[in-house]
């Protein structure tokens, strides 16, 4: 009996030794906390620019690359034209020419129009946006800062408040910037092993 309680307490503080504290709670007059109320403010007023170069340059590739892939395996003409409507195009290859900030600018204009918000819904929105910051957290090892983010926002006859998980990270072209990942959240992470052939997530 005492040997299983001494072997208990030895598992118990291997198990807590070997999990290092890899987060590290920042303060809120961190950077990235200016970012994500620039973001999601240019968001709420539709300024689609602004929002894409706060973004993962890769990122916004993917969502480009999927897209175009999603409307040339439409099974008929007619589901071609019914999912480019919005984006005001002639064809798929017109958005494959573009770059993808541009085309992240034209799939938000069009998202946006399906919604058929009324200008006053949409102004009113804009009016009432209020963003908190409610922590800041940093994953040394990686350099990656995760935000919590409550949003507050009014249109003529709701409230609506949100919950937002937004991530960053170093902006490989400047290491001094960060830049968002929108879908670190949603997809998982995928880094080739040593000696492996690269792989998209």
């Amino acid at each position: 009996m005492r040997f299983f309680l001494r072997s208990l307490f030895a598992v118990s503080l291997l198990s807590l030794t070997a999990l290092p504290v890899q987060a590290e709670q920042l303060p809120l007059d961190h950077p990235c906390a200016a970012l994500v109320k620039k973001y999601l403010t240019a968001v709420v007023q539709q300024d689609w620019k602004t929002a894409s170069q706060m973004l993962v340059p890769s990122s916004l590739e993917r969502r480009q690359r999927e897209t175009v892939n999603i409307i040339k395996s439409a099974p008929t003409m007619s589901d071609e034209e019914n999912m480019l409507a919005g984006y005001n195009v002639k064809g798929v290859s017109e958005l494959e020419k573009m770059s993808p900030q541009e085309f992240y600018q034209v799939d938000r204009e069009a998202w946006h129009k399906k919604l058929k918000l009324t200008p006053e819904a949409t102004k009113r929105k804009q009016e009432t946006l209020k963003v908190i910051v409610l922590g800041l957290v940093q994953e040394k090892d990686k350099g990656y800062v995760h935000a919590t983010v409550r949003t507050s926002q009014e249109t003529l006859t709701d409230k609506i408040e949100e919950l937002f998980l937004i991530s960053f990270i170093t902006d490989p072209a400047n290491p001094k910037n960060y830049l968002i990942s929108p879908e670190m959240k949603d997809r998982p992470v995928i880094t080739p092993l040593d000696g492996s052939a690269p792989k998209e997530n």
